[in-house]
């Protein structure tokens, strides 16, 4: 069966989604995970060294502004992970979703060059974030500060991380089961967001530790 952009958005909308198998394999499977990794926005954990390191300028932050280029270099060989599952119908898919407004991504800069960045699904109220790289050290920890930052002015109410790796978890991504996830999917799929390209000046660190839960 032959993926569109329309069967893509709706798998999403019930917790499933695609990935290639490698960079140069053109097939695409489903997967459905029996865990689910999520990072709850009231909930992110924000280091006062990566604090510091945003609100230093160091990086120059933008989103949407080279969707194209930050999926391709999230398929970039890196140390330890000299494989990639985004093929070129990834590639190709997530651009028209992008095209479409249902698909975004937050890039960090350093003199021009595009050093760091992640991109993701936005339907609804939910956020599916897809991959991440880095160039430069922190350039993905702080575009995924950016990131959720912009979830929390734009409304949303559920960050999808799929799989859990120690990174997420330093952030406060937790594992829940893949029933719990289809019951907050259903819950703010539907309800209205909207993804924050920019921020009007706020800092980001501001946005981010003011939603922190205070329990």
């Amino acid at each position: 069966m032959e993926i569109t952009p329309e069967l893509l958005l709706q798998a999403y909308r019930i917790g499933v989604f695609p990935m290639g198998e490698r960079r140069d394999d053109p097939k695409l499977y489903w997967l459905d995970p029996r865990l689910r990794a999520v990072l709850p926005l009231d909930g992110f954990h924000l280091p006062q060294r990566l604090r510091r390191t945003i609100r230093s300028g160091h990086f120059a932050v933008s989103a949407d502004t080279a969707f194209a280029d930050t999926v391709r270099a999230c398929a970039e060989p890196r140390p330890g992970h000299p494989e990639s599952w985004i093929n070129e119908p990834i590639v190709d898919l997530y651009t028209e979703l992008h095209r479409r407004g249902h698909a975004h991504s937050v890039e960090c800069r350093v003199d021009g060059r595009l050093v760091g960045g992640l991109y993701g699904v936005s339907i609804g109220a939910v956020f599916f974030g897809e991959s991440m790289f880095s160039r430069e050290r922190d350039a993905s920890k702080v575009a995924l500060v950016h990131l959720v930052a912009r979830l929390i002015k734009g409304g949303f109410r559920l960050l999808d991380c799929q799989f859990m790796t120690e990174h997420l978890r330093s952030f406060g991504a937790i594992e829940i089961a893949r029933e719990e996830f289809r019951g907050l999917l259903a819950d703010a799929i539907d309800e209205t967001a909207s993804f924050q390209r920019e921020l009007g000046g706020e800092d980001p660190c501001a946005i981010v530790q003011d939603n922190t839960r205070t329990s």
